[in-house]
């Protein structure tokens, strides 16, 4: 069997959508990937969620269940603390040590990745991939050669925050978000006031 080739997702998916969907499927055509990891956040230190650690894994697992070559892990989630890249990549590591890791992010979020924690070791645990949709001009990060490369996907121009907007003015999610997601922040009440 050849080296296992995986990409890694991380986010608060709080809700997940589409747009987080449609890129992974892009990055794992581009890259000839055996399958996407998604990591849901435990606490994440950059942004606040607004739903409980549980909801939002659960919501990410009934996205994935459409794809058979995604999967979830909640190494973030179980390890407690605020969630780190380095962290969860070290934590995937252990548990796939044959594996080569390609960490998905928004290009955005990746033309600050010397701000990370310990973003100097990021470099040896994985490729990362900055996707981003067309149009938008955005320059690789400063690292070595060849660890970050940028994917244009025309995906949905959609954030979470909009969601959780549309969901409070009442407004269909319909083509945004799965449709067991969508059940399942109706059947919980979430984004509408306080959620557990």
């Amino acid at each position: 069997m050849g080296n296992l080739r995986l990409g890694v997702m991380g986010g608060t998916f709080d809700p997940i959508h589409f747009g987080h969907l449609v890129a992974a499927e892009a990055v794992a055509k581009s890259y000839e990937l055996d399958s996407v990891i998604f990591v849901p956040t435990g606490n994440p230190w950059q942004k606040e969620a607004i739903s409980s650690a549980n909801h939002r894994l659960a919501m990410t697992q009934l996205a994935v269940s459409y794809f058979p070559d995604f999967m979830v892990s909640t190494v973030d989630i179980d390890r407690g603390g605020d969630t780190y890249t380095v962290d969860t990549l070290r934590d995937l590591k252990k548990l796939h040590p044959e594996a080569s890791f390609f960490f998905i992010t928004g290009a955005d979020s990746l033309a600050g990745i010397n701000t990370w924690k310990d973003s100097e070791l990021l470099w040896d645990l994985g490729h990362f991939v900055g996707v981003t949709r067309p149009g938008h001009d955005l320059q690789v990060p400063r690292s070595p050669a060849g660890a970050v490369t940028l994917l244009e996907i025309p995906a949905l121009a959609v954030s979470s925050s909009e969601i959780r907007a549309k969901v409070i003015s009442g407004e269909s999610l319909e083509g945004l978000v799965p449709l067991k997601v969508i059940n399942y922040i109706e059947k919980h009440n979430l984004y509408r006031g306080k959620n557990d």
